[in-house]
């Protein structure tokens, strides 16, 4: 049966030695900067040339994360970060952003992998993932084991599956909160936690805090599904943690009964969820950080912090020893990996009394305690009535094997050549027309006199059919495709297929997998706000690798940084609505109150008493939005150089809507208490 790699958090070099020392076959660890841990310890050049030797001495893997969105400005730093990952022989990055995707095809022949934030969450997307280039898929960890199953037998890429850590609430690289909240994205890598932070639905205080996630007990199943790697959450965390969980994780591969009592004593949140792997989304998967959690860990940390300091015997190694009369005796070593060693020393002599034989100079060779070899074979070509002290046995060994480490952590660079290409910016247009409006709505949400404001308008997928019965023109109609579609493809696919005869051109994706659904479908491809698109690189690949038309840009950009985007690709923005903060399938809301209470309206307050909506169409996924919409209408004079605005409805009526599209044209200021202007003026972190 396949035998899934342990990936192990290294947020710094003690957590990284504790990981390898434990037994992980590979840690994932970040730079100074660009990753999705930017609080971690992290590793400036210097440590992450000595966290590469150590790695490969000891027979583990790196993998480096540059798993962020990235801006302009921050090109010359993504440059460096790939020429020094290539120079050390780091064994594979980790991306989010489509631009660093782009860059790092372009520059270097590292191996790419998608990360959990790129959102991959069904079949369409992890075969996307796979045609863009990545060797390996980290899957998104609201998937049931069913579905894991069927992305891994679709697709000839790895996968990376989540097995123990903590759980986000929302689908990871769809979170918002914490930037709209604090200007801190954990899109960038500096997520501030704010939905551990007190939520409230219904009488729970704690409406968006999950459990930690621990598949450890279920490795066999994962491994039998196909899945790769499994990877331990945690680059925040201690090194006992790290070492607690290598080592349960560990034990159940190898078939052994893991020590989930330590686990979870090192670190809890009122005990473990398997909720989303067996498919009961429910009240039983959320929990928050206890007294007791806090208290269990000083019990346990001792005896792990020993643990980690113990080197784990990896590199399987075959030797031959050979003293024969009047040659020098001589030691060889070689591992798996193809590196050899040989050291030599003087001739053995004559035994005047007892000769050296075979099970004594197996016994010395085999003294490689505090090292990472071991023999997986020893061969002994040893000649009658010779002896041998111990201690030139013993400096053979040493000399061999100090050779065999010398090879083992030699760099082994990757190719790495000239850099991505220059970016034109986007030329400014003072004294142009004001951008044509689109406006995202329902069937409900749509009247004559919205058509009347908007020159296009973007409707769900299912809703459509109906719009051209009422007589809506299919070129002014765009069809929207769920950005988050766990269940549900073959049965979108069909729709735009249909929809496609019917005269519909053209449909909105905001996720990987949406991208591919609409155009095997045959239609053009309206990229989303939701691809996080924010640097020229990314729209370029959007453009040249998705196929895309023209795409919303992140709302997480400032306006001066999306106005000096590359002229390669039709931008437009989200200019009003209240902004979607999360994406979630197991519903905070649903979990307490259930949906007949909620009727598909229902709302979280925070400690403050401010309400934020959640909304759901389908009972499958729902969403956080923000307690305030994003009001610009009396400063489009500053978006000329956009190619459309996109007006966001989420819970307004018809009437709300068309007065809303009305104020937009005529440019006016906002008629209602509290609006917010989002964050294109202000900068995110």
């Amino acid at each position: 049966m396949n035998r899934p790699e342990i990936l192990a958090p290294a947020g710094s070099m003690e957590s990284l030695t504790a990981a390898v020392n434990c037994g992980a076959d590979a840690v994932y660890l970040g730079g100074k900067a660009l990753n999705a841990r930017r609080n971690a310890g992290n590793f400036d050049d210097a440590e992450l040339r000595q966290a590469v030797e150590y790695c490969h001495l000891h027979g583990t893997k790196v993998l480096q994360t540059l798993n962020i969105v990235m801006f302009d400005e921050e090109l010359p730093e993504l440059e460096h970060a790939v020429r020094m990952a290539a120079r050390l022989g780091v064994d594979a990055i980790i991306v989010q952003d489509l631009g660093v995707l782009a860059v790092l095809k372009e520059m270097t022949d590292l191996p790419l992998l998608a990360s959990t934030q790129m959102a991959v969450h069904n079949l369409a997307g992890a075969q996307e993932a796979e045609r863009l280039g990545c060797s390996r898929v980290v899957l998104a960890r609201e998937l049931t084991a069913s579905e894991i199953g069927r992305i891994v037998s679709g697709i000839s890429a790895e996968t990376e599956v989540f097995i123990h850590g903590a759980l986000c609430m929302s689908v990871s690289g769809q979170c918002y909160l914490s930037s709209m909240l604090g200007g801190r994205s954990g899109n960038r890598g500096l997520c501030a936690q704010p939905c551990r932070l007190p939520f409230s639905a219904g009488r729970a205080e704690y409406a968006l805090s999950l459990k930690d996630l621990s598949l450890i007990e279920r490795v066999q199943e994962l491994a039998a599904l196909g899945v790769r790697s499994l990877k331990i959450e945690g680059r925040m965390k201690r090194p006992e943690y790290v070492a607690a969980a290598v080592t349960a994780l560990r034990m159940a591969l190898d078939g052994e009964t893991p020590d989930l009592d330590t686990l979870r004593s090192v670190f809890s949140r009122s005990g473990f969820t398997t909720g989303y792997f067996d498919g009961i989304r429910d009240l039983s998967m959320f929990g928050t950080r206890q007294k007791e959690d806090v208290v269990a860990a000083s019990g346990v940390l001792g005896a792990l912090s020993r643990q980690a300091a113990q080197v784990y015997p990896r590199v399987a190694v075959e030797g031959i020893f050979t003293a024969r009369r009047g040659e020098p005796v001589s030691l060889s070593l070689r591992d798996a990996d193809g590196n050899s060693a040989s050291a030599q020393g003087d001739c053995a002599q004559e035994a005047r009394t007892k000769p050296t034989d075979p099970e004594r100079v197996r016994q010395s060779l085999a003294k490689t305690g505090g090292t990472p070899y071991h023999f997986s074979s020893l061969k002994i070509e040893l000649d009658d009535g010779l002896m041998l002290p111990v201690s030139q046995i013993n400096a053979l060994r040493r000399d061999s094997f100090e050779q065999l480490s010398a090879a083992r952590t030699a760099l082994r660079p990757h190719r790495c050549a000239g850099g991505p290409p220059a970016v034109p910016p986007r030329p400014l247009h003072q004294e142009t027309p004001a951008p044509p409006l689109r406006a995202r709505c329902t069937l409900a949400q749509l009247s004559a006199s919205l058509l009347e404001s908007c020159t296009e308008v973007i409707l769900p997928v299912g809703e459509i059919p109906a719009a051209l019965k009422n007589g809506v023109s299919p070129e002014r109609m765009i069809a929207e495709i769920p950005r988050i579609l766990f269940e549900g493809e073959q049965e979108i696919s069909g729709q735009l297929n249909a929809l496609k005869r019917a005269g519909i051109r053209r449909a909105w994706a905001g996720n990987l997998g949406a991208v591919k659904l609409a155009r095997d479908a045959g239609l053009a491809v309206c990229g989303g706000w939701s691809l996080n698109l924010t640097n020229s690189q990314a729209l370029r690949e959007a453009r040249e690798e998705l196929g895309l038309t023209d795409a919303e840009i992140s709302f997480e950009l400032s306006l001066p940084r999306a106005r000096a985007l590359e002229d390669s690709l039709p931008i437009g923005a989200i200019v009003y609505g209240s902004l979607p903060l999360m994406a979630f399938r197991n519903c905070p809301v649903r979990a307490r109150i259930g949906c007949a209470a909620c009727r598909k309206n229902g709302s979280l307050t925070d400690r403050k008493g401010i309400r934020f909506p959640v909304f759901c169409r389908d009972h499958k996924v729902s969403e956080l939005y923000n307690a305030v919409p994003l009001w610009l209408a009396d400063r489009l004079g500053e978006w000329y150089d956009f190619s459309f605005l996109t007006l966001w409805f989420t819970g307004e009526d018809a009437s709300r809507c068309a007065a809303v599209a009305h104020a937009y044209v005529r440019r006016e200021s906002p008629d209602i208490p509290a609006y917010t202007r989002g964050l294109y003026y202000r900068s995110v972190l």
